[in-house]
């Protein structure tokens, strides 16, 4: 190993050079590629705990708190609008941590299309079923468990194989946008969040009604095992998971292979790539003390106050 900070070309590495970096920042080959840096997933994990979390509390607390306190204490409209706007401000306040999947068929979407290594899927999934029946907990805590209140069944009339239909299409759309707003073909940076909120809401309000537009089998399953009803929950897994299937294959049409830059930072984050946890940007004086005070002294001269 040369003194530079690279080393020499060896039969271990085929020949190629490893960069080395130094100043106290990891400097295997692995650990060069900052997605891989395991040091970090438990904030990523924690992330998704706590998105899905406030996500499936939104979603399924509507429901609760109108089963409790009778009527519509929240309008229809609120109750489908509401999660769509809930999801657009997880984005924007921790998306750079985890990549805010917060729905297990958004992670396996990402793996499938090459922007998210499969390794991690499990923790991902895991995390994601935490936070939701961590939410449902505190809403039956809290307010109590009211029948089925809080679960996503279908439509007064609808089957459950019409029901699931309708949650593949939803989610298909749902993923799309997912995948459109993360390849980074639309160069809208935070902007994504506006989409993928804005669509959630508005499938809500046409969708509600035939299916309950959960289009994530966290937001369901985990009302599910903590209410102990499982009825048609089959077609809350299998249908959002044949949507986000379908729209893998249509971002294939549309923009071809994923794996690429922007796409791999939209669906990891970009902790460990692009910043680090940590004081960001440099300490300031207390507003009591303004660094330029010491500096109108400075200049100050005997002579001037006469």
């Amino acid at each position: 190993m040369s003194l530079s900070g690279a080393s020499a070309p060896s039969e271990a590495t085929g020949g190629h050079y490893t960069a080395l970096r130094s100043l106290g920042l990891p400097n295997s080959f692995t650990r060069q590629f900052d997605f891989w840096d395991d040091r970090y997933e438990g904030r990523r994990l924690f992330s998704e705990v706590l998105g899905t979390f406030f996500l499936v509390l939104v979603a399924a607390g509507a429901g609760m708190v109108n089963a409790r306190f009778g009527g519509d204490a929240v309008p229809a409209t609120a109750r489908v609008v509401a999660p769509g706007l809930m999801v657009m401000a997880i984005i924007l306040f921790m998306g750079t941590v985890s990549g805010a999947h917060l729905n297990p068929v958004v992670t396996v979407a990402f793996a499938l299309r090459g922007n998210f290594p499969w390794r991690r899927v499990p923790g991902y999934i895991t995390a994601q079923f935490a936070g939701a029946v961590l939410a449902v907990l505190l809403l039956w805590a809290l307010i109590g468990k009211h029948g089925s209140a809080g679960l996503t069944l279908p439509g007064p009339g609808i089957s459950v194989g019409v029901a699931m239909a309708w949650e593949a299409v939803l989610t298909a759309g749902l993923v799309s946008v997912i995948l459109g707003t993360a390849s980074g073909a639309q160069q809208i940076g935070p902007f994504a969040a506006i989409g993928v909120g804005g669509y959630i809401a508005l499938a809500g309000l046409w969708g509600a009604p035939v299916s309950g537009a959960s289009m994530n089998p966290a937001r369901s399953l985990g009302p599910a095992l903590v209410l102990g009803d499982w009825t048609a929950w089959w077609a809350y897994l299998a249908g959002p998971l044949a949507g986000a299937v379908i729209a893998v294959g249509c971002a294939w049409v549309l923009r071809g292979p994923g794996g690429g830059t922007r796409g791999t930072e939209a669906a990891q984050g970009t902790l460990g790539l692009t910043w680090r946890p940590g004081r960001i940007g440099e300490p300031h004086l207390a507003p009591d003390n303004p660094p330029h005070a010491s500096k109108a002294l400075d200049r100050e001269e005997p002579g001037d106050a006469s």
